[in-house]
């Protein structure tokens, strides 16, 4: 019995695995080639309370896996602080990088709903509402 659980959680595993980038332009081309706009996430990984929960609430919850894998492209741009959680110095720039373009104003966490060219939709951050409400409210930004 014990195998045949283990065998269907390998199974479903992959349908709602989440697929997260962290490179821009990996993101882009993959949203032109699948049609999909993409959500790029700043976040204080290691420091910062509300992008903590927004990930335990919202981005993890099976419901959002399911949703994002459908519709959108995922990026991600983490800004630890602590010392052992340190980006390798290409990652840290290119989130510089993005943060320049994306988030001059230091808000985390900021989710950017954005186009296959790039192109801001719209922008949020933390809300504590459900990720049924939560992804109504990204769907909202694309209209």
């Amino acid at each position: 019995m014990k195998k045949i659980i283990i065998l269907l959680l390998l199974i479903t595993a992959p349908a709602f695995a989440q697929s997260w980038n962290y490179n821009i332009d990996d993101a882009k081309a993959l949203a032109a080639k699948e049609n999909k706009n993409i959500i790029l996430v700043f976040s204080g990984s290691d420091w910062c309370a509300p992008c903590i929960k927004l990930d335990r609430n919202i981005w993890q919850s099976e419901e959002f896996k399911k949703e994002s894998g459908q519709k959108w492209v995922l990026l991600k741009a983490d800004f630890p602080k602590k010392k052992q959680n340190a980006l390798p110095e290409a990652q840290q720039k290119h989130n510089d990088q993005l943060a320049e373009k994306y988030n001059r104003e230091g808000y985390f966490p900021l989710v950017v709903v954005i186009d296959k060219t790039g192109k801001v939709l719209g922008k949020t951050g933390f809300k504590n509402i459900s990720p049924k409400e939560y992804i109504e409210l990204l769907h909202s930004m694309e209209k």
